[in-house]
């Protein structure tokens, strides 16, 4: 028979390592949430839906399997229409109201500089937001895991494109806000290392299409390539509009813009378009990462591949290895020092490297171009 004091002792000791497993939210025996901000609807909508596509291909293919040490994986996304105002309220909520253990694939650089404050109170995880700009990366924070290269790995090889083959007027086209000002300073930064200025440089502001003034700006420069750093709307509208007009430049993109997103956009305009990419080639089954990629797509009903969902599929893909290797008594410390365990992680295909100073994962990069039909050449 149990005395007084074994069974005070018992329920103390259940008491303190339900505690334990409580002291971080978003964990159960059998689930571990985790949260999106994303854009789900205005003129960046694609970017977000596209990414989460890529994300719970992955989780379902793993909930299938099991899960992560027996517990099953839920995304609980909100949509932020990339406002940053709606992605701090977003981000608040995800952490407050829906009790996420971490969060992945944010979309945006404004967005997700606005989400920080609470991200940061919290030390919660986010890994693989969907964003190269410097301001995330300098100074180091501890709470972001990097999966994609920077924009100034990004603007560094168009630009580095396009002087090997003699291009120097170079014009940029940017959007006026955190992300459009990160890639300005890219092309600037690279164009500078090659003695170089920018022939011509207008603007416009985020969700807008009212491209007509900065197509008159560059147009005055005579660039023979413009490089563009916003969303897929007004960069198409910008296109568009040149051709129109006859301009027979050169447009460059980086990987932000939606690269699907921005061929449907243009249709048949879009052809010659080049776009820098951050992650594998998805529509050619050439390495072993999007093998894994196509299947798991095609198994979750998505038949249509992308970069963006090939984005998301590798942040998920990342963040479950960090899941793992945190073991079963989960936590976001845990999940931290699982994560920058991850040493030339290779995935057969693409790698990422963390290490406990340094969370950028990757610096990879290629250039892909729109060709007929909006299939895009490798």
């Amino acid at each position: 028979m149990k005395t007084l004091r074994n069974v005070v002792a018992t329920v103390t000791l259940a008491f303190v390592l339900g505690q334990a497993l409580a002291a971080d939210n978003g964990v159960t025996p059998k689930e571990i949430v985790l949260g999106q901000f994303a854009a789900q609807s205005g003129p960046a909508a694609e970017l977000g839906k596209r990414m989460q596509l890529g994300i719970l291909a992955y989780f379902s293919a793993i909930n299938a399997q099991g899960g992560v040490n027996g517990r099953q994986l839920k995304l609980v996304s909100r949509d932020d229409g990339y406002e940053p105002e709606r992605a701090a309220a977003a981000a608040k909520a995800l952490i407050n109201e829906d009790k996420v253990f971490a969060l992945i694939g944010s979309v945006g650089t404004p967005t997700t500089l606005a989400a920080m404050p609470a991200i940061n109170e919290e030390k919660i995880p986010l890994v693989g937001p969907f964003t190269g700009a410097q301001a995330l990366r300098e100074p180091f924070n501890r709470n972001i895991f990097h999966v994609r290269a920077s924009y100034f790995d990004e603007t560094e090889r168009i630009v580095q494109h396009l002087t090997t083959l003699g291009v120097k007027r170079i014009a940029v086209f940017y959007q006026n806000d955190s992300y459009g000002k990160a890639g300005l300073e890219g092309v600037t930064r690279a164009l500078a290392k090659r003695s170089l200025k920018a022939s011509g440089i207008a603007t416009v502001e985020r969700n807008s299409v009212d491209v007509a003034p900065a197509l008159t700006e560059l147009l005055k420069t005579s660039p023979e390539a413009i490089v563009q750093i916003s969303a897929y709307k007004s960069c198409a509208a910008l296109i568009r509009l040149a051709r129109s007009k006859g301009y027979g430049g050169q447009f460059f993109n980086v990987s932000f813009v939606g690269s699907k997103a921005l061929a449907d956009e243009l249709g048949d305009t879009g052809s010659g378009v080049t776009i820098s990419q951050v992650v594998p080639f998805p529509y050619i089954p050439s390495s072993v990462i999007v093998r894994e990629y196509q299947k798991l797509m095609a198994a979750a009903g998505q038949k249509d591949y992308d970069f963006s969902s090939m984005e998301g599929f590798l942040a998920a893909r990342v963040l479950v290895e960090g899941l793992r290797r945190a073991g079963p008594n989960l936590s976001r410390e845990g999940l931290v020092k699982a994560l920058e365990s991850l040493r030339n992680y290779d995935m057969a295909g693409f790698t990422v490297n963390y290490t406990p100073e340094n969370h950028e994962g990757s610096h990879y990069t290629d250039l892909t171009i729109i060709g007929r039909g909006g299939r895009f050449v490798h």
